[in-house]
């Protein structure tokens, strides 16, 4: 879609590629793989460069390597989950529906602080992964990250001391970014959200109500 203007980094599609992300990095970034032509172009040349190598490897084999791979296969990560582009006039591509349950009438929303929504996907525990529902003009509160936290917008905008992010777009936030994101006027702002760390908050009643939250 050529109207996405943020990408996933080189780390995380190679990750990706290699089933080494965390299950709810995965998420954020086969939801966003299908809806961006260039990143899906870009995770094919990844995997491409892969099978390369692999072949190149052949010749290396000991007789006992068939056995060793099956070993780091039952111990190793699973499978990528599969990148299908969205369905006309849905708002969640296939790898994110399979999560919901269905499309966005589907979610089971919860208040939290501030009048946003948020509905936590079951997965892994090495991250964490929500939907967010951010009423139209309203902000998140003011937060700074002890991790990774990746940010994919499914419907609306949002605008951040960074930039404007919609449908399509997603931030990487890191422990550098400090920020307060604002949905768009005329349009609730729809995110796929997910972390490996707690978010820092500099307001007392986001920091009193974030362990009840799970933020």
């Amino acid at each position: 879609m050529s109207n996405i203007n943020h990408h996933l980094n080189d780390a995380l599609l190679m990750g990706y590629a290699t089933a080494n992300l965390p299950e709810a990095f995965s998420l954020v970034v086969a939801t966003h793989i299908s809806l961006c032509d260039d990143c899906r172009a870009r995770l094919e040349s990844f995997e491409a460069l892969g099978g390369a190598l692999l072949d190149e490897e052949v010749a290396d084999l000991t007789d006992d390597a068939l056995d060793a791979t099956f070993a780091l296969i039952d111990d190793g990560p699973k499978e990528p989950i599969k990148v299908t582009q969205p369905a006309k006039d849905a708002v969640f591509p296939s790898p994110l529906r399979d999560y919901v349950g269905g499309d966005l009438s589907a979610v089971q929303w919860r208040t939290i602080p501030g009048g946003v929504k948020q509905a936590v996907l079951e997965t892994s525990k090495d991250a964490t992964v929500r939907l967010l529902s951010i009423p139209a003009g309203a902000a998140m509160p003011d937060h700074g990250h002890r991790g990774t936290e990746l940010t994919l917008v499914l419907k609306g905008a949002f605008k951040d001391e960074d930039d404007r992010f919609a449908r399509g777009d997603i931030e990487i936030a890191n422990e550098d970014l400090h920020h307060t994101p604002i949905a768009e006027e005329g349009e609730d702002c729809i995110c796929l959200a997910a972390t490996d760390a707690p978010l820092r908050f500099r307001g007392l009643i986001p920091r009193i109500a974030q362990p009840f939250f799970g933020i």
